[in-house]
């Protein structure tokens, strides 16, 4: 399951997020959460992360029903917090049970809910990973705004797509976003606009971690090479030994 997470990570390229600062409501009942937007005619830009230009989403004036700030309570919490500390515990955790990455995990809360175990949407999910109401009730989860419980449910279910979709993680996140049946009925990926956008911010926030993540490996090598010359007469022979690491988040 995880070499699929590595699939995805080496197709689609690595994108940084903003912070969000607004949300657009869409009259089909989903809402966006993006940086700024810009009209444009029958089109409004809503751009959802990178510098702030370059990665956007395009949707139809005519299916923003308004826009609203974004709740301070829905961003990130400082990485210094207990709650943090905690929820990474918790992640790691349920990470460990699944089998699935835990940087994917991370990435789905934080798009799910900003990290607020409190959060809910306007239609009724709750929590790290927005569950509603009967899909917590059939997992088994008896309180939605417990972080553990969520997440531990979230996951489960988020485990149960990739295994239906072969680990198709593109499939599985349509499905945990807009519900299996629309990617039954599209056999892929809904033609949804806020579910297209969705995924993208998910799989572009997990590749960024990975990219993070693969820098300090680069470093480390580039050293050891520089560590392991030896002088031979008046040259020097470079003797470049292959330093292992964690780039494949599909490794056990």
């Amino acid at each position: 399951m995880r070499k699929v997470l590595q699939l995805v990570f080496l197709c689609v390229l690595a994108v940084p997020q903003l912070p969000a600062a607004e949300i657009a409501n869409l009259r089909n009942g989903y809402s966006i959460t993006h940086e700024h937007h810009e009209a444009m005619g029958e089109t409004t830009r809503l751009y959802v992360g990178g510098d702030g230009t370059s990665s956007y989403v395009d949707v139809a004036t005519s299916q923003i029903e308004s826009f609203e700030p974004a709740p301070l309570e829905t961003k990130q919490f400082s990485p210094a917090s207990s709650t943090t500390q905690d929820l990474n515990g918790i992640i790691n955790s349920a990470s460990s049970r699944s089998q699935i990455d835990a940087d994917f995990i991370a990435s789905v809360i934080r798009a799910e809910s900003g990290n607020n175990p409190r959060a809910v949407s306007r239609k009724g999910a709750q929590g790290l990973m927005q569950l509603m109401p009967q899909t917590a009730n059939t997992l088994g989860v008896k309180n939605s705004f417990d972080p553990a419980q969520n997440v531990d449910g979230g996951v489960r279910y988020l485990r149960e797509l990739l295994l239906q979709y072969n680990g198709d993680a593109a499939k599985a996140l349509a499905a945990y976003n807009a519900g299996p049946q629309r990617v039954r009925q599209y056999n892929g990926v809904p033609p949804y606009r806020e579910t297209h956008a969705y995924v993208a911010r998910i799989i572009n926030d997990y590749n960024r971690k990975k990219v993070a993540q693969q820098k300090p490996q680069s470093k480390s090598a580039a050293y050891k090479t520089s560590a392991n010359r030896r002088p031979t007469g008046n040259s020097y022979k470079a003797e470049t030994e292959a330093v292992s690491g964690d780039a494949d988040p599909g490794s056990e």
